[in-house]
């Protein structure tokens, strides 16, 4: 599953073309997108209701509690809504720790109506099935539903009814509205289950004579259900997360993971960041990543993604210069890190993508030298030897600080060295088999330098390791060995 946002508009929009219930959906379809190159005078005349009615504008770009922060104009005509915009469309705002411009914004007719007509509602997903919570006091205030709403609890294959709707969640509903909420809430369950939706909440969900009115709505679908919703959802789109644009570099990569049949993720977090990835498989990336977190470089973590399910020599050239492109575009006073990290792979031939990734790292070794970037490897896997060696000659080649690390080093242990927690060593010890790192096969078993060291790109003795870099979290180098080095250690009780 890959849950991803969607904006309100879309959803709404998937809501009021399929939801099949006997409430009488109010407003449907009436609802206007705003942004900074829109022309009025088409607006007005695509949407006419805009000049008779009272209206609601509010930003539509994955933001919560919009109604405490200020940024949702009520009860407003057009003209109101127009010099609303002009102290808010463009501008930066900040929202929790991020900041960001707003740009899209949604105007939408103007309910009246009684705080006892506000409910609450949300459908999400879990490993055991779908669970649907319903608070009878919804709107601004509704603080902690977790604790406060009524829950139930629907099974994989299994379905809603409106008895059950009625009796475990509409407990606390006036009598006259419970059979338009029952109806409604098992017609959005269904909903939820045809399009793939992983997560619907609606609040306030307003029930007043004349219907429901879907007033504030945010959801998530399951990207990966595509092929089979191609037809209802169209091209959908996935807007970034609010303080975080979209770039081209993004798009490109997705571009090239559409048209492959190997997996090529990018997610830009922090374009000036000192820490970057370029990691295989998906878990891996996971792991990676949290443990770049877990060790203090969460403000320092670039970016998100992972390359994998047998990718060619040519793809992985292009995601690994997409990579180094963004990386060597603005410099680092503490230089940066390249982690090229992964398990060991089933049956992706590691030398065939190391290729890629040595061609794109010998394109961009001007640019790699002059911002200070230190690579580590780690990586196993059909062929990997071949590939940690070619990547360790490029390091001779390019002078290039690349400590190279097969499957005698558990796959983390780069993670600590990149972040200044522990030494590098100059040359690890040679794995027995692709389980070494739990077996010791040999306290003084080592790799020949002729064919992988942990550094190409330096001469030094053999006993000798590289000092840690001092870590920016101020934690000493020894504090987290425990964490990160081999687990072999741990298992035969060789602990230094």
């Amino acid at each position: 599953m890959s849950a991803k946002a969607i904006s309100e508009q879309t959803g709404k929009e998937f809501l009021y073309k399929y939801i099949c219930t006997t409430a009488a959906v109010q407003n449907r379809f009436r609802y206007a997108s705003v942004t900074s190159e829109t022309d009025w005078e088409r607006l007005k005349q695509e949407h006419p209701w805009l000049l008779t009615e009272r209206l609601v504008v509010k930003p539509d770009q994955l933001i919560k509690r919009r109604g405490k922060l200020g940024l949702v104009g009520i009860n407003l005509d057009l003209q109101g809504v127009q010099d609303w915009l002009i102290a808010r469309l463009m501008r930066e705002t900040t929202v929790g720790k991020a900041k960001g411009i707003l740009k899209n914004f949604l105007i939408e007719p103007f309910v009246p109506h009684a705080q006892e007509d506000e409910f609450y509602l949300c459908i999400y997903a879990t490993r055991e099935g779908d669970h649907v919570l319903f608070h009878h006091e919804g709107g601004v205030e509704v603080g902690d539903v977790d604790t406060k709403a009524q829950k139930l609890m629907v099974a994989v294959d299994d379905k809603l009814s409106e008895d059950q709707v009625t009796k475990q969640l509409l407990t606390y509903v006036p009598e006259d509205k419970k059979e338009v909420l029952a109806s409604f809430i098992v017609g959005l369950f269904n909903l939820y289950e045809d399009l793939y939706f992983t997560y619907l909440e609606i609040n306030p969900l307003v029930v007043t004579q004349d219907g429901v009115h879907i007033l504030d709505m945010a959801a998530k679908i399951d990207a990966t259900a595509d092929y089979i919703c191609k037809a209802k959802w169209g091209d959908v789109e996935f807007p970034p997360p609010f303080g975080r644009e979209a770039c081209p570099e993004e798009a490109y990569i997705a571009d090239l993971d559409a048209k492959s049949g190997a997996s090529l993720k990018l997610t830009l977090l922090n374009p000036r960041g000192r820490i970057w990835t370029m990691v295989a498989g998906g878990g891996a990336s996971v792991v990676y990543s949290d443990t770049i977190c877990d060790l203090g470089g969460v403000d320092e973590l670039a970016n998100y993604g992972e390359y994998s399910g047998a990718p060619s020599e040519q793809q992985t050239y292009d995601y690994a210069k997409t990579i180094l492109s963004l990386m060597t575009r603005e410099k680092h006073s503490e230089g940066k890190v390249l982690i090229i990290g992964g398990s060991i792979a089933n049956f992706t031939n590691v030398a065939a993508t190391f290729k890629g990734i040595v061609r794109a790292i010998k394109d961009y070794q001007g640019p790699l030298k002059e911002h200070e970037v230190t690579i580590f490897v780690r990586r196993g896997g059909p062929n990997y030897q071949e590939g940690l060696r070619v990547m360790g000659e490029v390091g001779k080649t390019t002078g290039i600080p690349i400590h190279v690390f097969g499957t005698e080093t558990h796959m983390t242990a780069i993670v600590g060295m990149a972040l200044g927690h522990q030494p590098i060593p100059n040359q690890p010890p040679m794995d027995a088999h692709t389980a070494n790192f739990l077996l010791n096969a040999s306290n003084n078993a080592m790799t020949p330098a002729t064919t992988r060291t942990a550094s190409f790109s330096e001469h030094r003795a053999a006993n000798e390791s590289s000092p840690a870099k001092k870590s920016k979290a101020g934690l000493p180098a020894d504090s987290l060995h425990s964490i990160l080095w081999p687990l072999k250690n741990v298992a035969t009780g060789d602990w230094k």
